[in-house]
């Protein structure tokens, strides 16, 4: 899933990625496009109160394009 917040400041681009996450399954990545650089700073703080990661961080023409992972399926 692509989650498009360009063109928009923070706090928008973390809230569109947080909405995103709740609709996808336990263990999926999702792509946020971003050209506020606060997001790679919010993104990664974000992802810790969620519990999930940040896969990767790349950065092209102004555009940050960052790759997250939601947390695992619960074990047991």
């Amino acid at each position: 899933m692509i989650v498009d917040a360009r063109g928009h400041r923070c706090p928008t681009p973390s809230l569109r990625l947080q909405k995103a996450l709740r609709s996808v399954p336990a263990g999926s990545r999702v792509t946020l496009l971003a050209t506020d650089p606060m997001a790679r700073i919010d993104v990664p703080f974000l992802l810790q109160d969620l519990g999930g990661r940040v896969v990767s961080v790349e950065e092209s023409d102004g555009v940050l394009s960052i790759v997250v992972e939601t947390p695992g399926a619960p074990r047991g």
